[in-house]
């Protein structure tokens, strides 16, 4: 668990994306869509059956957490897999470290996973010596812009096609075009040669099947499976509440996941990967490491934030909350953003530095609605509201107007009198603070409503 007393500057990365009128377009358009797919997919279904059921499954493993990763373990060891555990970040990234450079591994392909972000790998296999290539279509692309993602589903939802047009110019020496078509094309001509070349894939997992030791991949691309079958070589990164009792179990989030996610009633790819490859099959890695890491994970599930770890990063809380559709992805200065970002971020990374993030929410409610499997994120997020009010992370001033206003409130006199002298006395706040606030507020009413109506 990675531990900063460095504060995200979350309003000062928010003021700059408020003002990118490109970003509020991309980011509008695309979370619209996603929700529009969303609310299709799921009209004609037992949604509420099916998020009870999920919702069950996932508190069951939380419950029972570490025997059902001995579980896992155990028959991913028996089906030819070998199996680390990794207590944190640093582990992680060090195990896959040596496991590729013991075998001399110069280049990797990597399937998109948000654990191998949240353990920032791709810097640490940079830094000696091996070229990690992200297949991802949206992976690829923000790999090549030097930026991280924006969205756990569509890490490019920020740039719009003239953005990309400009990228592939630029990074990769083709003639301007911002026909997708013709992008796509020019990204998997690239990435083929990578996936040729590649002596071993790395992938995340969205699950991990306890009962048999399997690895479970959803993808819409054809990359995943080129990842885990093409490479002698398979280095599965996850982290240990990704665990789900049974494949009989995987059929609920079977349903769920891609609904939630994009909309669709299945994923292109549903990958089940269970050992290496036997005797007799054609295709699959010869080698298969798992590295499960925990990295703060056994602690918090003990704790009052414990059901955060029921997610399954559909992103659908992210496309229905009012800030994140406004600010994009990057204005968090996390790897997780949106609602179960700042939830995540704050047990992962510590109230030090998470508790700007705070400021992220508007308690409308809109992503509890959505979530799949049932996560109490409005909740959770009220909790983290008064955890920063309890270990005093605001501002001084803010603390002090705060109280001033409760003190106000309480007292109908204070109020009334203060409702009187706000009409002259804020033309003088305009004049001489330095805060922009006044500015774009509007003038009090020169007559209360109470006083208009008597």
């Amino acid at each position: 668990m990675s531990r900063s007393t460095t504060a995200i500057p979350f309003r000062v990365n928010t003021a700059r994306a408020v003002c990118d009128a490109s970003l509020r377009q991309a980011m509008d358009y695309s979370t619209r869509t996603f929700s529009a797919k969303r609310a299709e997919g799921t009209a004609q279904v037992p949604l509420e059956e099916w998020r009870e059921r999920a919702s069950a499954i996932r508190m069951q493993v939380l419950d029972n957490l570490a025997d059902y990763v001995d579980r896992f373990s155990a028959n991913a060891t028996r089906a030819g897999a070998v199996v680390h555990r990794a207590k944190d970040a640093q582990i992680a990234r060090d195990t896959v470290a040596a496991i590729l450079k013991d075998r001399g591994i110069k280049m990797v392909v990597k399937a998109k996973s948000m654990v191998t972000e949240e353990i920032h790998l791709n810097k640490r296999l940079e830094e000696i010596g091996i070229e990690p290539v992200e297949t991802d279509l949206g992976e690829y692309i923000v790999q090549i812009a030097g930026e991280t993602p924006s969205h756990i589903l569509a890490p490019a939802i920020h740039k719009s096609r003239k953005d990309i047009g400009r990228l592939f110019a630029d990074k990769l020496g083709i003639e301007y075009t911002d026909d997708p078509e013709v992008l796509t094309k020019v990204a998997r001509r690239v990435l083929r040669e990578k996936f040729l070349a590649a002596k071993a894939g790395i992938t995340g997992a969205n699950f991990a099947i306890a009962d048999t030791g399997s690895l479970v991949i959803f993808t819409n691309e054809g990359n995943g499976r080129m990842v885990t079958t093409l490479p002698r070589l398979h280095v599965a990164v996850l982290s240990v509440e990704k665990v789900i009792p049974s494949l009989a179990d995987l059929s609920t989030f079977v349903r769920l996941l891609p609904r939630s996610a994009s909309g669709q009633i299945l994923s292109s790819y549903l990958s089940v990967i269970t050992g290496t490859r036997k005797q007799g099959e054609t295709t699959g890695a010869r080698e298969i490491h798992i590295v499960l890491v925990d990295n703060g994970r056994s602690e918090i599930v003990k704790g009052e934030f414990r059901e955060i770890l029921k997610c399954i990063r559909c992103s659908a809380c992210m496309n229905v909350c009012p800030v994140y559709k406004v600010i994009g992805g990057h204005a968090y200065g996390c790897t997780y953003p949106g609602p179960m970002g700042i939830v995540l971020t704050a047990v992962l990374e510590g109230m030090e530095r998470a508790h700007p993030l705070q400021d992220a929410t508007t308690f409308c409610g809109a992503c509890v609605e959505v979530c799949p499997v049932k996560v109490p994120l409005s909740k959770l997020l009220r909790r983290l509201r008064e955890r920063r009010a309890e270990q005093r992370l605001t501002p001084l001033v803010e603390r002090l107007a705060m109280f001033g206003f409760g003190t106000v409130t309480q007292s109908p006199a204070l109020f009334g009198l203060g409702q009187r002298m706000s009409w002259s006395v804020w033309p003088l706040l305009k004049d001489f603070s330095r805060s922009k606030l006044f500015v774009r507020l509007p003038r009090p009413a020169r007559k209360t409503f109470k006083r208009s109506m008597s």
